[in-house]
């Protein structure tokens, strides 16, 4: 039995020193500077290249595939296992106490932007590439880590490397949770569009403006109305302070060029789970339903209160879904616009289960009264049956080296691992490890850096080199 543990902490020293440089490349998206070389910027370019040139000093083949991917392989076979990371990081925003790219290491863990997403993690991986590469076992499958450029933004990386290079047979993405994430759900965006042109009611009240949110996949927390009443205006600020104090979120309200002016403060989330959070758009949609309004605005307020307001589950819009591998399907209201010359807009996130009928669901929304469906994307679900050999064995391994129960877990949220035809999530965030991924101070526990690197050790040695 090798003991996997005590080679990563032969190489802990030489591991650290190489995460250190990776992490204080500023590897993030800059097209405005793109040039042919470096289609993605400067600094993407550079971590991509720090890779291939590392790889390449330790003996694997490497490869440049159009400048917006790469990878390193070794070993031998038909079969290909794939290793997908990515050198790409968000912006490091604002409010560190460290230097954001200066890869400094106190208190047990090491902190940089991408620490933990997803630099340490593939430098993780990457040893544990080099360690079984340098034991020199037996192999009967290839060993290639599929090097990624664009994941937190387009996935352009992916999809130019897959059209040009080889789909794995298996693998694994160190770039979410472990135990083991072996299914996620579709993830379906789409403009509901209301039609125009509906004939008055005989209220001249009218609502200018209603903005709410900005991405499908976020729970928007703000939300303004610009409002035109010809009534008193005493009246609905009072309903308003009644409304926003019984649903228990932050109001406030002012006038402005003789308009009132109405805005909620909600809760942000991911729209994966809506219930997560308050969406401030649907509590002030709510209220302006309380106003007479004209028959348009009328329209637009009252279908939006009805068939998403506290209800996530798209039972109120005819597609609700639930499978005992996912869960419930979820709807997420990311963005709510109306103004009074256009008509209203509602931009949804839906995340489904791997047995959903999806093409039933865009009948049903296209038969929806007053509305069409427009710029309709999707991104359908992922899943590895969980008797497959790439699960069980990661199972074992993960248990193994644990202790623990290797739990299989599923999501509403989509990972690089759906990128490939059988892989899964593996890693690299333990159980009871707060997730600081995208955060100021992001940081990773060396102690966890050096376990991860033994169990993707053991895997790769269970699954490409084991007969």
């Amino acid at each position: 039995m090798m003991n996997w543990t005590q080679e990563v902490e032969k190489r802990k020293d030489d591991l650290l020193k190489d995460l250190q440089n990776f992490l204080q490349i500023k590897s993030v998206l800059d097209e405005e500077n793109a040039t042919d070389d470096a289609p993605l910027g400067k600094g993407v370019k550079e971590a991509l290249d720090y890779l291939l040139m590392l790889g390449e000093k330790d003996g694997f083949t490497p490869k440049n595939v159009g400048n917006l991917a790469g990878h390193l392989e070794f070993g031998g076979g038909d079969e290909l296992l794939g290793i997908l990371c990515h050198v790409d990081v968000v912006p490091e925003g604002d409010g560190w106490s460290v230097d954001p790219f200066g890869g400094e290491i106190k208190d047990g863990k090491i902190y940089a932007r991408g620490a933990i997403d997803d630099k340490g993690p593939t430098m993780a991986a990457y040893y544990a590439m080099k360690i079984v590469k340098e034991l020199k076992p037996d192999f009967n499958k290839r060993i290639r880590m599929i090097i990624g450029t664009d994941e937190e933004s387009d996935w352009r990386c992916v999809d130019h490397y897959f059209k040009n290079e080889e789909m794995p047979s298996m693998g694994f993405a160190p770039d979410a949770d472990f135990p083991i994430i072996y299914a996620e759900k579709g993830i379906a965006d789409y403009d509901l569009v209301q039609r125009t042109g509906r004939e008055g009611n005989g209220s001249r009240n009218q609502v200018i403006s209603f903005e709410s949110g900005r991405r499908y996949n976020m729970v928007p927390d703000f939300a303004k109305a610009v409002v035109h009443l010809e009534e008193d205006h005493t009246k609905w600020v009072q309903q308003f302070e009644i409304f926003t104090k019984n649903e228990g979120v932050k109001g406030r309200y002012y006038i402005e060029n003789g308009e009132v002016i109405f805005e909620v403060e909600g809760v942000s989330a991911h729209g994966m789970e809506p219930d997560n959070g308050k969406n401030a758009g649907l509590y002030l949609a709510a209220f302006l339903t309380e106003l007479p309004l004209d028959a348009q605005a009328e329209n637009f307020f009252a279908f939006t209160k009805e068939t998403f307001f506290k209800e996530s589950r798209g039972v109120k819009l005819g597609v609700s879904h639930r499978d005992e591998i996912t869960g419930d399907l979820t709807i997420n209201v990311g963005k709510l616009r109306y103004f009074h010359e256009e008509g209203g807009r509602l931009g949804l996130n839906m995340r489904y289960g791997v047995d959903y009928e999806m093409e039933k669901a865009k009948e049903t929304l296209q038969s929806i009264e007053s509305f069409t469906v427009e710029n309709f994307t999707d991104s359908k679900p992922h899943h590895v049956s969980s008797d497959d050999e790439l699960v069980q064995t990661l199972q074992k391994v993960y248990e193994e080296q644990t202790g623990e129960r290797g739990e299989l877990i599923t999501i509403g949220g989509g990972t690089y691992a759906r990128s490939l035809e059988a892989g899964v999530a593996f890693g690299p965030l333990f159980p009871g490890r707060e997730d600081i991924a995208h955060q100021k101070d992001e940081y990773m526990y060396i102690e966890d850096l050096l376990k991860a690197t033994a169990i993707y050790a053991q895997a790769i040695y269970e699954l490409a080199c084991k007969s």
